[in-house]
């Protein structure tokens, strides 16, 4: 069996955004040399997310309208208590998932039609990564 780790780096421009991840991904997995396989991806942070699916700015608009209302910046969470102010941040990365594992056939992500990998940041403007672990033959 073959394996290969590597990383991504993110320092987002906003404090909350999406960013897709596909081409990074599947770049890692091409040069991992594994044909047929699974890959791991995993935020490293427990304010980040990495999710699947479609690639659409009006969907990706409903993503952060909807977990906005879910987990709403500056209420008065319990979190905060501590010295933190980034609970809703905690909040949306569960809601969203923390990591996806997608199959390689054929040496290639072997996603759907319309599936994307993203990166979701929901507290950033500061140095963040995600693990990308590739394991098969």
């Amino acid at each position: 069996m073959k394996t290969l780790t590597d990383y991504l780096w993110f320092e987002t421009k906003k404090k909350q955004e999406i960013v897709r991840i596909t081409d990074q991904v599947a770049e890692i997995v091409r040069a991992s040399g594994v044909a047929e396989g699974m890959v791991l991806v995993s935020a490293m942070h427990i304010t980040a997310s990495v999710f699947v699916n479609d690639w659409e700015d009006g969907l990706i608009h409903d993503f952060q309208v909807w977990l906005e209302k879910l987990a709403p910046a500056g209420k008065d969470y319990r979190h905060h208590q501590t010295g933190e102010d980034n609970a809703d941040a905690h909040l949306k990365r569960t809601l969203m998932g923390h990591q996806v594992m997608l199959p390689i056939t054929k040496g290639t992500l072997d996603l759907g039609p319309w599936e994307q990998v993203f990166y979701g940041e929901f507290d950033g403007q500061r140095r963040k990564r995600v693990v990308v672990k590739v394991m098969g033959v």
